[in-house]
This record gives structure tokens, sequence and C-alpha cells, in this order.
């Protein structure tokens, strides 16, 4: 594995949900290595032009395409815009995400759908575009480290990033050799949105390493999972072992 700035140099990622939060990070780090990046972002334009600006001050290029991608036709404009402004993408990541509350007893079709269609099929339809362009590629898909237990507060997000988890492979089986494909599972990174600090302090009390990760941290795995050219179908947990223990959602 070579993931320094000289294997990252010169390469096209296309990063979704890059505007802020872990997307920002990726994105950023990715540059800094000398990654052309495309930041796609949905409703935070000026978060995502000022990540932007700070990526392009790294020496590298780096545009921003917006998509909403609850809207399945949504991927396809997006992979097109940003192959006109950057030509073939090397690296996607999928990271665009929501996070709805909502239980079982009150799950509408309306709920899943815009779920599923922003976890699980654009991922689907972004790789399978990168993986016909007919040339080498990885692709790392952002998953959350609840998919090993059950999270009964957020239902749709749950089950929409457990079906993402199987695409995950799905892909690495059928995009092989030329495109590999693998995921990370992030635990406690950033706080959950008016999340206070003893949702914080239960949180690390419950992970064997006994401390909040950083963006840092997943930006390794990242960063691993792109430059290793024999790992493929791999899911990378960046939770200090907090999905070990179980029962910890509800």
């Amino acid at each position: 594995m070579a993931s320094g700035k000289s294997y990252f140099s010169r390469k096209t990622v296309l990063v979704t949900g890059a505007a802020r939060r872990l997307g920002a990070a990726t994105a950023l780090a990715l540059a800094a290595k000398g990654a052309r990046v495309v930041l796609h972002y949905n409703t935070s334009a000026d978060q995502a032009e000022q990540t932007c600006q700070r990526a392009r001050q790294a020496g590298v290029e780096a545009w921003t395409v917006q998509a909403d991608l609850s809207d399945p036709a949504a991927a396809a404009g997006l992979w097109d815009g940003a192959v006109a402004l950057a030509g073939p993408v090397d690296f996607l990541i999928n990271n665009a995400s929501i996070f709805p509350a909502g239980r079982l007893a009150d799950l509408t079709a309306q709920d899943l759908t815009a779920n599923v269609n922003l976890h699980a099929l654009a991922p689907l339809l972004l790789g399978r575009a990168l993986a016909d362009q007919g040339r080498a590629g990885a692709i790392v898909n952002f998953l959350d480290c609840r998919i090993d237990d059950y999270d009964r507060e957020h239902v749709a997000y749950h089950l929409s990033k457990r079906m993402l988890f199987a695409i995950t492979r799905m892909m690495a089986v059928e995009f092989a050799p030329a495109v590999r494909v693998n995921a990370v599972a992030p635990g406690l990174i950033i706080p959950e949105t008016g999340r206070g600090d003893s949702f914080s302090d239960r949180v690390i009390a419950s992970t064997p390493l006994g401390r909040q990760g950083s963006p840092a941290d997943v930006v390794e795995a990242v960063e691993f999972l792109l430059a290793s050219e024999y790992v493929t179908g791999q899911v990378i947990y960046v939770d200090g072992g907090r999905h070990m223990k179980g029962a910890m959602y509800g």
C-alpha cells in the first residue's frame, strides 16, 4: 500500500456530502495529498464553497456540484456534472447522509424511501457509473457502527445503512477486478446536533478504547482502503470497538 501524496497526486475523487463534517474532512485530507476533488452538496452551498476554497489552497483543482440525492434521477446528473468538470473519476466516496429520528411503529413509506434513495440507491448508481468507465478505480461507502446492532430510534436510517452494507459486498464482487469497493463504519466522531455532554459521556463509557474518535481516525481508514490494492469487500469499524459490545441503541 502507498497512501502518501504521490499515490493520490492527480487522482480525481468525487465525495458526496462534502460540504461539512466527515465529508469535508475526507475531501480536504485527500486534497492535501494531491488529489483533485469534486465536492457534492445538497443544501449547504456556502459551506461547500468554503471547503472548496480550502481544498484549492492545497494547490489542487476543486469543484462543487449540487444534487439532491434523495431523488434517484439526481445521481446521473451529479455524475455527469462531475465528469464534465473533472474528467474520469478515480475514487468515489459515498458519504452523503441524513439522520432522521423515528421508530418502526411510526415509519412511513416516504421516510423509508428518502433514506434508501440517499443511503443505498445513490451509492449504487454512482458506483455503477464509476465501474462503467471501464478503468481501475475504488469506492468507499460510509456506513455506521450501528449496522451491527439495532437502533430503534432511527429505523429508516438503520435499514438503509444495512442495505448499503449489502450493496458494498455486492459491488465488490460485481465490479472486480477493475474496481475495489469497501466501507468504513464510524462510531462517535462528531456528536449529533443537539446531543449534550451526557450523551457523549455515555457513549465513551461504553466504548472499549474509552474515548471519542476524531475525523482524522476516519480519514486514515478511508485512505487505507483507497490505496490498498488487494483489499475489497471489507468494512473497517472506526468506533473504538463499540460495535462489539452490542445492545447500545435501545
